[in-house]
């Protein structure tokens, strides 16, 4: 698909990936694109640099992503495009932590892209065309060794993007699904973390990525390529690839509480996540 002359909704559109996209689709000439965000002041910025249009958006409530689409729809008439974007780090941790971030995570990473799919999809169907992308993380095929309600989170939107091209790929509707490792947003700015191994990338860079993968109507958007072979690593040898994973975490407790590693480590594939 190209973008241009197509109406485009991106979730998260105020700040980071997000506002990369918005601009980018901008740039392609799309007819309208509208950047919604929980923080409508950073959306509005971003729709007056970038001649984009500005909504409010709670991703948390279906009802308030049903608004977004319902707003969009009676203003441009459709929707071409919709990224699934919006994304929150929290803190670091594993099991131990509140369920109400898990909660959290699991609306924000999972429950919204099945809402957002709800309110446009159909209308894809319909036209026997659409585009939907949901921007998981290389942690959704990998995972994280800094915090386990966002690698388990981010696995739910891969399998669910995963999902809704099975279910509508030849119904119309195109389906992506961005897995990067390391950002520069604000969910950075302390740090990329073992998702940073491989280099920080640009809001730009990944944009490009995107649209590319758009074009090519491919599945996967890697903007890190090497997480491609990360995978097919964690296919062939599963044992091996978690032994990696355990040396990893071990190396993050080390530096961040002071915890010795265990003195032995099983080998591994090179472990990276996002």
């Amino acid at each position: 698909m190209e973008m241009q002359g197509k109406v485009a909704i991106v979730t998260g559109g105020g700040s980071g990936i997000g506002e990369g996209l918005v601009r980018r689709f901008v740039a392609e000439g799309a007819r309208a694109v509208v950047a919604a965000d929980l923080r409508l002041e950073e959306a509005e910025r971003v729709a007056r640099e970038a001649g984009a249009h500005a909504l409010h958006c709670d991703v948390r409530q279906e009802s308030s992503l049903r608004a977004l689409v319902d707003a969009t729809r009676a203003r441009f008439g459709q929707v071409d495009v919709f990224v699934s974007n919006a994304g929150i780090l929290g803190r670091t941790g594993g099991f131990e932590l509140e369920d109400a971030l898990w909660d959290s995570m699991w609306q924000v990473h999972a429950m919204a892209h099945v809402w957002a799919a709800r309110a446009v999809v159909p209308e894809m169907v319909a036209r026997g065309d659409g585009y939907f992308v949901v921007t998981a993380s290389a942690a959704g095929l990998l995972n994280i060794v800094e915090s386990a309600p966002y690698g388990v989170t981010k696995h739910a939107a891969v399998a669910f993007a995963e999902w809704l091209r099975i279910a509508y790929g030849r119904r119309g509707v195109r389906v992506s699904c961005l897995c990067p490792q390391g950002v520069h947003t604000e969910m950075t700015r302390a740090g990329g973390g073992s998702a940073g191994h491989d280099g920080m990338l640009t809001p730009q860079q990944v944009a490009e990525v995107v649209v590319q993968t758009m074009r090519d109507e491919r599945f996967l958007a890697l903007p890190h390529p090497e997480v491609a072979q990360y995978v097919q690593a964690k296919a062939q040898d599963y044992d091996r690839w978690i032994g990696g994973m355990q040396k990893l975490y071990a190396q993050h407790m080390q530096a961040n509480d002071g915890i010795k590693p265990p003195s032995r480590q099983a080998g591994g594939a090179k472990p990276q996540s996002a």
